[in-house]
């Protein structure tokens, strides 16, 4: 399944290099604000961030690939969903709100872990963020967001161990650390879902 078919096309914009992100400590306590642009700028801020691994009823996980208007890893693969929460939003409300507006999907979402991270992209900027770590069972169908997302696609979970272990060039560093943990550390959260 792909994008290509038109009924399963929106367009709205759900982010923008000015919205205000949030700045944290190690600790992941609030420290102030900044604009995502100047947090993704040389070797980058630390900011909270999220990421959600959904699978389907068939216990595929959802990837998708990041449009090519994403100033960071345009066209590389990546978990099912990622983003930022907001100013006075929680992080519940956040992760409910950016599944819903990449993917229209809804779901449960079982919390697993937080890390930090940087990672470069070339010469034009850098992600670090302090990031919580999702996963879920949706029975939605994919209606991916063309803003958003430039491709998507299910496969199980051997064929993503393939994928990452044959071409990790072809995916986001994040996605690549996050996979690896959820695979070494909660195989009987995937199991349950």
């Amino acid at each position: 399944m792909a994008i290509a078919d038109p009924t399963t096309i929106n367009s709205d914009i759900v982010s923008a290099e000015s919205e205000k992100l949030i700045l944290v400590n190690p600790a992941d306590e609030e420290v102030g604000y900044l604009s995502k642009d100047k947090c993704h700028d040389g070797d980058g801020v630390l900011h909270r961030a999220f990421s959600l691994f959904i699978f389907n009823e068939r216990g595929e996980l959802l990837l998708q690939k990041r449009s090519a208007q994403k100033r960071l890893w345009p066209l590389y693969w990546s978990n099912s969903v990622c983003g930022h929460p907001q100013r006075q939003e929680s992080m519940e409300e956040a992760i409910h709100r950016r599944l819903y507006q990449e993917v229209r999907m809804t779901c449960e979402l079982e919390y697993l872990y937080k890390f930090i991270y940087q990672a470069h992209y070339l010469h034009v900027g850098s992600e670090h963020e302090l990031c919580s770590v999702y996963i879920g069972k949706c029975l939605d169908s994919v209606a991916a967001n063309t803003n958003e997302i430039a491709d998507w696609r299910f496969v199980n979970p051997t064929q993503m161990d393939n994928d990452l272990a044959n071409s990790p060039e072809a995916f986001t560093p994040w996605t690549t650390l996050e996979w690896r943990r959820i695979r070494s550390d909660f195989q009987n959260q995937i199991a349950a879902l």
